[in-house]
């Protein structure tokens, strides 16, 4: 298992979990960005820059995921790639992404896209709080526990 991370737009808080956890487990963690990114100096976490542009570390995510891999992101349509590809995907609010939910998570995102795009104002989501932090850091502590016990 490794973990990808769609890293512009993921916070900082949710940075420090994965790499307390890349250094507790020795799980590679892989940070994908448009612009290089400081991380700790590990062995088991590296940063990948690629090009600017639309999608560009989606893209290079969704070539780079094995069945397995864990990617953290909130973009909707790159967890439905991913899902694809027998991977696991979990948003920086630690929603677990599957392949029940996201069928309709891709609706609800095409559904406010077409009300922003109509100039109906939608309010952006709440900032990230400790219990958001919270649900994060349990769903990967989950899915790390279930790799090292070979499940």
């Amino acid at each position: 298992m490794k973990i990808w991370v769609d890293a512009d737009a993921c916070p900082v808080a949710i940075k420090e979990i994965l790499f307390r956890a890349a250094e507790r487990t020795g799980v590679q963690l892989t940070l994908v960005a448009n612009k290089y990114l400081r991380v700790p100096s590990s062995a088991h976490i590296a940063v990948k820059v690629v090009a600017a542009g639309f999608d560009a570390a989606d893209e290079e995510i969704v070539q780079s995921v094995a069945a397995g891999d864990l990617v953290v992101t909130s973009d909707i349509p790159l967890a439905a790639e991913v899902i694809g590809k027998d991977g696991h995907a979990l948003s920086p609010r630690g929603e677990l992404y599957s392949s029940e939910n996201i069928g309709a998570l891709l609706n609800m995102r095409d559904f406010m896209h077409t009300l922003r795009a109509s100039d109906v104002e939608t309010s952006g989501p709440p900032a990230l709080s400790q219990r958001d932090c919270n649900e994060f850091a349990n769903h990967l502590n989950h899915l790390l526990t279930k790799h090292q016990q070979g499940q």
